[in-house]
């Protein structure tokens, strides 16, 4: 009986709310839709790039770039990061400015698939509270209006236009509220990925041009020892 009287209330105050409710629904359902989509998408994926970096960097040493890459082959699918160290590993071979072009436009291929429809979230945490504040505008002229017209005045005549006024303004708000929360709360996880993933490649990129470095060395000296010969 509660439940029923409670969905009897909502439905109530959605009528009472006016033809700006729509918009409101609309809003309300687009905004749930991509907050949790986004966030199934994004747990679905590990974000961590701690392991993936100390396994690569175990392999530079000893030359076992193919251990490398088949390690972080393995794991494409479930972590996010291993495909842009892949590609890193792939360009190894490189100069080092070359291979950070490529892990930084794998990089922002991988940050972009997890933005996707943020844009969406705060498009509709502007324009929920416009729509909500429109249908308050909207209220008040017919609470005016219908004073205007009345040849007595009383707090009954005016009431379906202020509950126009109030709701369409508490929905708005309440709609912008979790679009704006989820956006935060996704883009710092995004965010923080891309730190990490930056850091990440950075340290790997210096292993790989340390070890050019020493394979150069160590081809100067095998060559000056075969002249000496």
């Amino acid at each position: 009986m509660e439940a029923q009287n409670m969905s009897l209330s909502l439905l109530e105050l959605f009528r009472l709310g006016g033809i700006f409710m729509w918009p409101l629904l609309f809003f309300s359902i687009a905004t749930i839709t991509i907050s949790l989509e986004r966030s199934i998408y994004i747990f679905s994926h590990s974000l961590k790039m701690d392991d993936l970096k100390e396994k690569v960097k175990s392999c530079i040493p000893d030359n076992n770039i193919e251990e490398a890459r088949e390690y972080l082959s393995s794991r494409t699918k479930k972590c996010m990061g291993a495909s842009i160290l892949l590609t890193l590993v792939n360009h190894s071979d490189l100069s080092e400015h070359q291979m950070e072009r490529a892990a930084e436009t794998e990089a922002l291929g991988r940050i972009n698939s997890l933005e996707n429809g943020f844009n969406f979230l705060v498009a509709l945490g502007s324009l929920s509270p416009l729509t909500g504040f429109l249908g308050t505008v909207s209220g008040m002229i017919s609470a005016f209006r219908s004073i205007a017209e009345a040849t007595e005045v009383n707090a009954q005549i005016v009431a379906n236009g202020i509950y126009e006024a109030l709701i369409t303004t508490v929905f708005g708000l309440i709609i912008a509220i979790i679009a704006m929360i989820a956006h935060s709360l996704l883009s710092h996880l995004v965010d923080r990925f891309a730190a990490d993933t930056e850091q990440a490649c950075s340290e790997l990129i210096t292993e790989f041009a340390i070890r050019s470095e020493r394979a150069v060395k160590k081809a100067a000296e095998t060559a000056a020892v075969q002249d000496e010969a």
